[in-house]
């Protein structure tokens, strides 16, 4: 796409029509989110080519890399949504501020983190599930990823940054520019240089810096409005809190994400290694979906904020209306396909372990019978984040994964053995498909929701 001016940007982002605005908004995120979670899904099929436990290890990482992602798109998130909203408002000196403080933020708590993660790896990777025979593999595996959290963090600052602006197509080539090289850098490293664990880790950071650097690159030579430089940073305290507050949905959904895999992971172990490594690869089949469906909503959160801001409050219902229908009708589909080929699938990673196969496919089932209505929870939590209502959406993002996974995932298996394990995730995704409704109505229909906005514009 040609680079279009302030005003034509403006134009565009409110006077498109929804589907093809949304479609526009959504298609480069989709790519770069499917680039993302291939990039995912063969780090784990090289990976678990040295073993069931090392296979086990990616899922006992993924609970650290989620942690990780917590922290950058929380940050991204909160600035993302005043970036959409201040340029809608045609304020560009903000969007500035907001870019240039996220990005500092992103630094000192990726570095923070990174630092005692290194500190405390062996307890972090026994807390995070790790078996005496996972142990080693994990450890190597983590020790690069924490290294590499600073840059991870402010990689997604960038990205998100783009997207709020209304330039997907120039954040998905930074980010899957990057994802790209990791997987062609992953069986260099892991088989050639026998680097093992280690080596998928090193890919994986490596290209998160060429990722950075790329989007750096974009954000100094190939758009106008948003700016990263020091004299843009806040020295108002309010600012940083505003970033944290609007993005801390995200933290509770990453977050939540985290200690769920973690658990997840604490309770598959007693089952052994196998169980482990069977309910992490069904979980990245069935997250390889969901982050279709994050991606479409990431494309229609910076057509809801932008219209948000500018008062074009019809469009924001619009825009939602479209996209739930868009998730559902892909969701439907992939659990169609994901369940008629359960075995198929888990046995491209560990076809020599029956036992992977048959747990990751009763896992996959399940799975799949939820995975419909995962579209639309999904969609209403992006709204209610990226337009402002950030108790709402906290508590949103928090049920999945949180507020009813976790109880779940420590009764359920005491009562039921390793069915209750897999059962935990559809339960919790169906728990959250029937509490986002009542989210849903409040907003549109009552006056603390968009109808008080909408009264307030007229005045």
């Amino acid at each position: 796409m040609a680079r279009l001016s302030e005003k034509e940007q403006f134009v565009r982002m409110t006077e498109t029509p929804i589907p093809r605005l949304v479609s526009s908004m959504a298609l480069p995120t989709v790519a770069g989110m499917l680039v993302s979670s291939i990039y995912n899904i063969t780090d784990t099929f090289f990976v678990s080519q040295l073993g069931t436990s090392a296979s086990a290890a990616v899922g006992v990482v993924f609970s650290l890399q989620s942690l990780i992602q917590a922290v950058g798109f929380s940050l991204a998130m909160g600035a993302g949504s005043m970036i959409s909203r201040k340029l809608g408002q045609k304020d560009v000196e903000s969007a500035r501020k907001y870019i240039s403080t996220a990005l500092v933020m992103a630094v000192a708590f990726g570095g923070l983190l990174g630092m005692f993660g290194l500190i405390f790896l062996q307890p972090l990777m026994r807390l995070l599930g790790s078996t005496e025979t996972i142990l080693p593999y994990s450890c190597a595996y983590a020790r690069y990823i924490l290294m590499g959290a600073p840059i991870m963090c402010s990689t997604f600052v960038f990205n998100v940054a783009m997207k709020s602006e209304g330039r997907a197509v120039l954040s998905t080539v930074g980010m899957s520019s990057g994802n790209l090289l990791n997987v062609a850098l992953d069986p260099l490293l892991i088989f050639t240089f026998r680097l093992g664990t280690a080596g998928a880790a090193i890919a994986t950071v490596l290209s998160q810096c060429v990722s950075f650097v790329l989007l750096l690159w974009f954000f100094r030579t190939r758009q106008d409005t948003l700016r990263v430089a020091p004299r843009y940073v806040s020295r108002r305290l309010e600012d940083y809190w505003t970033i944290i507050r609007v993005g801390s949905p995200t933290l509770f959904r990453q977050g939540c994400a985290s200690l769920a895999s973690a658990l997840m992971n604490s309770a598959a172990a007693a089952f052994g290694d196998a169980a482990v490594a069977a309910l992490s690869i069904s979980l990245r089949i069935y997250l390889f979906v969901r982050s279709v469906l994050v991606g479409i909503g990431q494309g229609f959160q910076p057509v809801a904020g932008y219209n948000y801001g500018a008062g074009r409050l019809e469009r924001v219902k619009k825009s939602f209306g479209f996209t739930v229908l868009l998730t559902t009708v892909v969701a439907t589909v992939s659990a169609g396909i994901i369940a008629a080929l359960a075995p198929q699938l888990m046995a491209l990673f560990r076809r020599d372990d029956p036992e992977v196969i048959r747990m990751g496919a009763q896992a996959l089932y399940m799975l799949c019978a939820v995975l419909p209505l995962l579209g639309y929870s999904t969609i209403v939590n992006q709204m209610l984040q990226c337009l402002g209502r950030s108790a709402a959406a906290t508590f949103l993002a928090s049920c999945r994964q949180g507020v009813f996974y976790v109880p779940l995932i420590l009764l359920l298996p005491r009562l039921i053995g390793l069915v209750g394990v897999e059962l935990c995730q559809p339960l919790a995704d169906l728990l959250t498909f029937l509490v986002s409704i009542p989210f849903h109505l409040w907003f549109f229909r009552s006056p603390e929701g968009l109808a008080r906005e909408k009264t307030e514009n007229k005045a």
